[in-house]
């Protein structure tokens, strides 16, 4: 086959030749007919281009769009005439699209800038056509960043929407966060969608609007016009529904309503307002030191408050004042235009938590004012001859007839607190030294009505615990009939209960005439005089835990009293005292008749040592013969007895208080806890202090001395001794530990505070244990 290789050699060389002599004919021919070569570029322009279009994608969806009629690539920014950029949103179905005749385009910093005219249309649909008119932003000299979209000028600005248009000095809107921010010189005007309604003009320093919250927010002030409105405030945010102004909220404010026949003057610290469909006010919300000024021909009306909310009336396409409610520290004052030949009226004050004010159809006039929380009335002369009138009540309602004078007034109680009074301050009369009494009076209930000619009360009702009160004469009743031209009161029924031997004062006090039983509930406080008992003597010379020569006081939610006041029963947060003796629990009942005292739940007594002179006259020995405790100077501080428990009672027979339920004993110094305690009082008639106590169950004692060293002793079983200051422990396992000295226990043991002796008695077979404690 050696025969064959040359063959096959020559074979492929005849192939080559013949291909490359193919190659270069067609190569000549195509030389032939090329095109000429364009012309070089200009130093430094990498490239050029016209219908210039560039596209950038995420995830297949695009995310920037650009289009330009011609374009230069220089020293890496590109030069662009006749610019359309469109920005898309995340979802790609609608984008932003910004229009310039010239713009720089930086790649490398993704920084678009046209220092000429900039148009930018928010939210172009990619596949429908917009639905009204979009929102379109023209200005000049913008910096556009294209991985973002968030475009920026410091220029004037001009702006349309679907509802209005606007202009300022200097914006910025970042689609990305759906943003908006103009400078400076901020002016909006809004429309409702009927095109003939009359405008809102939106005026501020500054706006920042998120589309995405549609809210506006305006600083650092701000000023909105529409018609007879005005309303100046500092900062303020105006929300938006479908592009049109639902509701603006601003700082600091002050407005004015002028309109024929009524002015309305308002302001608040935070005032609200919600508008129609048509840029009518459907209701105005001032909140912190809100004012409202309504002024018509007769009167002028001023309502401030904490919270003033104003209803409006838009069914004639005229905003009218329906009602208007206060809330918080509320105040109207309605004060009458003088007229000539007419006599002026009382100016009235009306002050309540809750003011609600309901206007007659048209807002020229009120029909009624109505409180929902107690409140005052307040009539402030405007003649000599007109007297000086309050009226308090719960839930208050006043009536007014034409050109707003009051006809009726009513008061209801809404519990059982006494509720409604008066107070009538009368003129002098020509030849009196000094004016007359203030008339008082205090019921639940009230209706009072008024001469519609005068305005001046003509008839006065009052009843469910009525009282009384002018000078030195005072009443309590069920019911009052108060007639002012007869200058005379018709009484009927029963209110505060008062007697030689004290007073009782309640919320509410519920009487039987015929016992003289009563329960008080609410804000209980009663005052008792020391009255004479059986054997004649006075609770103060019987002594007892709470006798003394000084009135018995006491405080509770409840009382009640019966069998002419010998069964005295407090509840709720009942704290009794006389002098500086006192005794807190949630129920205390006073057995008068058997001299027994009952306690229960969150007990605390209070009881005060007699002092040593007191003692000392009493002929018992010398002062040197007396426990040191008794050798008290007069300045030393007084020592009191304070005793916690649950439970109760106290035998003025036996003098002894039988603590139980979990028991604290605290004497300063020394604390004792034990499951009972019984407190024996000293024997001595007109002394109420503690002499012994006998304590039982987990005993505990602690005192601390002022060296900072304590003594901690613990038994079943415990006995103190005050004037002796003695106190002995035995049951269980008696134990005694003193931080100094160490530890001792024994079956008995009998401690001398004052001179520190320490007396054992061991258990048979056991002795005492000591441990003592090396310094």
């Amino acid at each position: 086959m050696r025969w064959a290789r040359p063959l096959l050699l020559i074979t492929i060389l005849a192939l080559v030749a013949g291909v490359g002599a193919t190659f270069y004919n067609r190569l000549k021919e195509q030389t032939a007919h090329a095109p000429n070569k364009p012309a070089p570029l200009p130093a430094g322009t990498a490239s050029a281009a016209q219908d210039w279009t560039y596209t950038q994608t995420v995830n297949s969806k695009p995310v920037v769009f650009v289009r330009a009629k011609d374009y230069k690539e220089v020293e890496g920014k590109y030069l662009l005439n006749g610019l359309e950029l469109h920005i898309f949103h995340k979802d790609a179905k609608e984008y932003d699209q910004v229009k310039s005749a010239k713009a720089e385009f930086d790649m490398n910093k993704g920084i678009l800038f046209s220092e000429g005219e900039v148009e930018i249309v928010m939210g172009v649909p990619v596949d429908a056509k917009p639905a009204g008119r979009l929102m379109t932003i023209k200005t000049s000299g913008v910096h556009l960043e294209t991985k973002t979209g968030k475009a920026t000028t410091d220029r004037p600005t001009s702006f349309g929407f679907d509802q209005g248009e606007g202009k300022a000095v200097g914006a910025m809107y970042d689609p990305q966060a759906h943003e908006l921010h103009m400078n400076s010189q901020v002016e909006l005007n809004w429309r409702g969608r009927d095109p003939k309604a009359k405008p809102m003009k939106v005026e501020a320093g500054e706006l920042n609007y998120k589309e995405a919250e549609g809210k506006v927010y305006l600083a650092p002030w701000s000023k909105l016009t529409r018609d007879t409105l005005a309303l100046n405030a500092g900062p303020a945010i105006v929300t938006l529904a479908n592009g049109l102004i639902q509701k603006a909220d601003a700082q600091n404010a002050q407005g004015t309503d002028q309109r024929p026949n009524r002015n309305l003057t308002y302001a608040a610290d935070q005032l609200g307002i919600d508008f129609d469909d048509q840029g009518q006010i459907k209701k105005i919300v001032g909140e912190r030191n809100a004012k409202l000024v309504s002024s018509s021909d007769t009167a002028q009306t001023t309502i401030t408050g904490d919270r003033v909310d104003l209803d409006f009336d838009t069914a004639d396409k005229e905003s009218a004042l329906r009602n208007a409610l206060a809330t918080g520290h509320s105040v109207l004052e309605s004060k009458p235009i003088p007229k000539t030949g007419v006599q002026t009226a009382d100016t009235r004050v009306l002050r309540s938590n809750v003011i609600a004010t309901i206007m007659r159809p048209g807002g020229q006039e009120v029909e009624h004012i109505e409180t929902k929380s107690p409140g005052s009335l307040e009539f402030l002369p405007n003649r000599p001859d007109q007297p000086h009138r309050w009226m308090n009540g719960d839930k208050m309602w006043i009536g007014f007839g034409p050109k707003n004078q009051i006809e009726s007034f009513k008061s209801t109680a809404e519990s059982s607190n006494t509720a409604v009074s008066t107070r009538t301050e009368k003129p002098k009369a020509p030849n009196a030294k000094e004016p007359p009494p203030p008339a008082l009076t205090w019921s639940k209930d009230i209706k009072a009505d008024f001469d519609p000619k005068t305005s001046q009360l003509a008839h006065l009702e009052q009843w469910n615990d009525f009282r009384y009160e002018e000078g030195a004469r005072k009443a309590k009743a069920t019911r009052a009939l108060i007639y002012q031209a007869r200058n005379s009161i018709d009484l009927s029924g029963a209110a505060r209960v008062w007697d030689p031997t004290g007073s009782t004062d309640a919320d509410k006090i519920l009487l039987d005439q015929k016992s003289g039983d009563f329960q008080a509930e609410g804000h209980v406080n009663t005052t008792r005089i020391p009255d004479k008992k059986k054997d004649g003597k006075t609770d103060a010379q019987s002594g007892g835990m709470l006798a003394g020569d000084e009135p018995l006081h006491a405080k509770a939610n409840k009382m009640s009293s019966t069998e002419s006041n010998l069964q005295l029963r407090y509840e709720g947060n009942v704290v009794t005292w006389q002098g500086t003796n006192r005794l807190q629990g949630d129920i205390i009942e006073i057995d008068r008749d058997n001299q027994v005292l009952k306690a229960h739940g969150h007990v605390i007594s209070q009881l005060l040592d007699k002092p040593a002179d007191s003692q000392s006259e009493k002929g018992s020995g010398t002062d040197s013969a007396k426990p040191a405790l008794q050798q008290v100077k007069p300045s030393t501080p007084p020592v009191f007895t304070i005793v916690k428990a649950p439970e109760l009672v106290y035998s003025d027979e036996e003098r002894l208080a039988h603590y139980k339920g979990g028991v604290v004993l605290d004497r300063g110094a020394m604390k004792m806890k034990s499951q009972e305690l019984r407190a024996f009082l000293h024997e001595e008639s007109d002394d109420s202090s503690l002499d012994h106590a006998f304590a039982d169950g987990k005993v505990e004692i602690v005192q601390t001395a002022p060296s900072r060293r304590t003594r901690t002793g613990t038994s079943e079983h415990a006995e103190y001794y005050v004037d002796d200051d003695k106190l002995i422990l035995e049951g269980g396992q008696p134990q005694m530990v003193d931080s100094r000295k160490g530890t001792t226990r024994g079956s008995k043991l009998t401690w001398f505070s004052q001179d520190d002796r320490l007396l054992v008695v061991g258990a048979e077979g056991k002795p005492a244990n000591s441990k003592l404690q090396r310094k």
